[in-house]
């Protein structure tokens, strides 16, 4: 046991990476233009190209005019690409919509929207989901296949959480979800039959009840059950195993979510692992969205072991041209984050700070993947890279998103728009078409490995499981299996198509695929 040091405390700090909550005004450094006067008894105005110090507009929910001005100082000043903003007269639009607007238009150079990560949410939701993994529905996670030309509209389990209403119902990975209160998945083509859909798989309230007619995995008949929503707390690290081979022993654990509560978890799979000596580690990231970067540092670190990532760096942030040695957000100097090799206390109550990490000391590992797997899990992957730790990933592309940001509140909705973007130890850092599993990678975000579907079919951590059997055995043979179901990216991003006959989790859908966030410190 050690405490933390100053050095690495100092760190934290500059790097905005202690959970502490944050105050929202932030710096306000923009000085750009006076935007109109501000004070008590005087009015505010937009005026193009002019710009109020955001600090001055913060919090001050009584009229809807400062708000949209704070956004709009608070986007010039921290956003990546603030240039590309167009200044539009808020006065037309409400509070989120005006946000919706704050980005940039502009396209990638494959042709993709540049910016596909931004949104908001109420701050409670938020702070109740980082802090606990709590939020409200039935403890059942969903792949949303949507209608196509080729394809029916299709809603199979994922996975399930423990002691939800889910498993109460024995609802487990791979049952298909036929109709929600008495709407068919496949058949529904209006508005009102869609809501139905959308409000039923991702509801919104305590207590909602909700009918589900549900083809199990195997059976034959469909069964009913009726669900209610209650407020779930997740467990972001599940199913660690250790798998016995004529070759030694892997390791191998599901990790959905960097959240607070996700410490502890981690904690446990690696000294487990540890003590069972693993000679090699599958980590299942297929589902893992990111959430907070100094826990994938913790996790890297883990990994690779002291000697691997001592003075080397986890990852290098950079903020907009108007910010090029300092953190737009706390003011503090620029400085690389590290491997971070002990506990920070995301979650005192589960984990206090200052404890020395397990590791693991690996040379490699193998990371099963999809096109959920974004950001903070991103980061892992090109970090454990940037130190020649070997990656082997089995599965899909990952979502793309080699970006992040500090989640800012204002008037009781949290913001989040794009502030920094993340390079590693050797400076890579352009992945934002993810990383893609290769036979015979020529470009640096292709990663080798196999592409492999993922498997509904078989429960996480099962052996006979497509992913997880093809990291067996390239382990046994540095080749993917000759016949495996490909992988293919079907998971709505946030937009509607086909007249909004779309399924989607219209609070939180982006959250689950978009996080690499540093939070500020008061």
């Amino acid at each position: 046991m050690k405490s933390i040091s100053n050095a690495l405390f100092t760190s934290l700090i500059a790097s905005g990476l202690l959970l502490t909550g944050c105050s929202g005004g932030g710096s306000g450094s923009d000085t750009s233009g006076s935007g109109g006067s501000i004070g008590t008894g005087s009015t505010v105005k937009w005026v193009e190209g002019e710009f109020t110090p955001y600090a001055q507009l913060a919090n001050q929910c009584d009229a809807g005019l400062k708000e949209k001005l704070w956004l709009r100082s608070w986007s010039n000043d921290t956003y990546l690409w603030y240039s590309e903003i167009i200044d539009r007269d808020p006065a037309p639009y409400q509070v989120l919509e005006y946000f919706s607007l704050l980005k940039t238009e502009n396209l990638s150079a494959t042709g993709n929207p540049k910016d596909q990560f931004h949104f908001s949410m109420p701050t409670s939701e938020w702070e109740q989901l980082n802090q606990s993994g709590a939020s409200v529905g039935y403890g059942m996670s969903f792949h949303l296949q949507q209608a196509s030309s080729t394809a029916d509209r299709k809603v199979t389990v994922t996975y399930t959480e423990p002691s939800s209403p889910a498993t109460s119902a024995n609802i487990a990975r791979g049952a298909v979800i036929v109709s929600i209160d008495g709407v068919s998945v496949k058949d529904a083509n209006d508005t009102a039959s869609i809501n139905t859909l959308n409000n039923g798989l991702f509801p919104s309230d305590d207590g909602q009840q909700t009918r589900f007619t549900i083809l199990d995995l195997g059976a034959s008949q469909t069964r009913d059950v009726v669900l209610t929503a209650q407020t779930v707390v997740s467990t972001p690290v599940q199913n660690t195993k250790v798998l016995a081979s004529p070759s030694g022993n892997v390791g191998y654990f599901q990790f959905n979510s960097h959240i607070a509560t996700a410490e502890r978890g981690l904690y446990d799979a690696i000294a487990t692992l540890a003590n069972a000596k693993v000679d090699d580690l599958v980590l299942d990231l297929r589902y893992n969205g990111g959430g907070l970067l100094a826990m994938a540092s913790q996790l890297g670190y883990m990994i690779a072991g002291q000697q691997a990532t001592q003075n080397r760096i986890f990852e290098r942030s950079t903020f907009n041209d108007k910010y090029p040695t300092k953190d737009p957000v706390t003011g503090q100097t620029l400085t690389p984050m590290p491997f971070i090799d002990e506990t920070i206390g995301f979650n005192p109550s589960l984990l206090g700070g200052g404890q020395s990490l397990p590791s693991l000391n690996l040379s490699r590992v193998f990371v099963l993947t999809t096109d959920n797997t974004c950001s903070a899990s991103e980061a892992l992957i090109n970090s454990l890279r940037g130190i020649d730790v070997e990656v082997i990933q089995i599965g899909g592309t990952t979502c793309g998103k080699p970006y992040g940001f500090y989640p800012t509140p204002n008037c009781a909705t949290t913001y989040f728009t794009i502030q920094f973007k993340g390079e590693n130890d050797k400076g890579f850092g352009d992945y934002s078409d993810g990383f893609v599993p290769s036979s015979n990678p020529t470009l640096q975000s292709e990663v080798p490995g196999c592409d492999v579907a993922d498997d509904f079919n078989h429960a996480l951590g099962d052996q006979e499981e497509s992913q997880l059997a093809a990291a067996l055995y390239y382990r046994d043979n540095n080749s993917c299996p000759a016949q495996v179901a490909k992988a293919s990216r079907t998971q709505a991003k946030p937009q509607f198509v086909d007249a909004g006959y779309v399924l989607q989790d219209t609070r939180n859908q982006n959250l689950l695929f978009n996080n690499r966030i540093l939070t500020q410190p008061k």
